[in-house]
């Protein structure tokens, strides 16, 4: 079987996207995984964080299907839906810079707001975020479509992201489902940097959309400034931005949750299985 696929990135969070609208990619199983994991891997395959199928959907303008590079089906992939809408718009399945499309956790709309040759600047909308949980002081839990450690860390860059990432990760109470552990540096007020450890890759990757998300959120909550609701986030592999309206005493979520990053093609090809 010859598969045509697209690699892109967004924010140096790479991707394989396959374009499944005539359904002509139908492993299951153990053997849909092993296949996955095989084009994702860095030295026998193409290389990639993920794998995202776009599937046809009645209710939307297509579905993402996102896998990690374990080749298991994930949960919601801020970097890889940015990188998604890019691709459909680039190929001509959307023909408008605005979008709805089903991940996972549901619907999301996304917006285009600038292309220039083969890179994209887009913002996705993240569903409705309950506030995060302090585990310990400059450590909260919080779910933004997937779920994430945020510690927060002056000596950022002296950190052993995959030693200490890994370490959590496989700690209870996080062993069995995993988790995604985000380390974060407060650089100002409207300002933080972020290095993320992804469960499904099992190591540092250069960015991650949700991670950049709950970082931001989190600072929301570890500043004493609440007036600010729009974070610029720095990661290893570019700078995202994430916006949000924050909870009220009616309101209990973080609401209007918008990541905003690059999204870019990187090369096209096809691959023999």
């Amino acid at each position: 079987m010859i598969l045509p696929f697209y690699k892109y990135h967004g924010s140096g969070n790479d991707f394989v996207i396959i374009d499944n609208r005539r359904r002509k990619f139908k492993f299951e199983g153990f053997l849909k995984q092993a296949v996955i994991a095989g084009i994702c891997h860095r030295q026998y395959g193409i290389g990639a964080d993920g794998m995202i199928i776009l599937q046809p959907e009645r209710n939307a303008d297509f579905r993402m299907e996102y896998y990690n590079a374990d080749g298991k089906e994930g949960s919601l992939c801020g970097n890889g839906s940015r990188s998604i809408v890019a691709f459909a718009h680039q190929t001509g399945i959307i023909k408008e810079t605005k979008t709805t499309f089903k991940a996972v956790d549901g619907l999301h709309k996304a917006v285009i707001t600038d292309i220039s040759k083969n890179k994209y600047e887009v913002s996705v909308q993240l569903n409705d975020v309950a506030a995060p949980k302090t585990l310990n002081p400059g450590e909260f839990f919080i779910d933004t479509g997937s779920p994430h450690l945020i510690i927060f860390n002056e000596h950022l860059w002296k950190i052993d992201v995959i030693e200490a990432g890994r370490e959590i990760r496989n700690s209870p109470p996080w062993k069995v489902d995993g988790i995604n552990v985000n380390f974060v540096k407060i650089l100002d007020k409207q300002t933080i940097a972020v290095r993320t450890y992804e469960r499904g890759v099992e190591r540092e990757t250069l960015s991650c959309g949700t991670g950049a998300t709950a970082a931001a959120i989190s600072a929301w909550m570890y500043n004493n400034n609440k007036s600010i609701t729009h974070y610029r986030i720095n990661t290893n592999g570019g700078g995202l931005d994430v916006s949000f309206d924050a909870p009220t005493e009616t309101k209990r979520a973080f609401t209007n949750v918008w990541l905003h990053g690059p999204a870019q093609l990187v090369f096209e090809g096809s691959i023999k299985l």
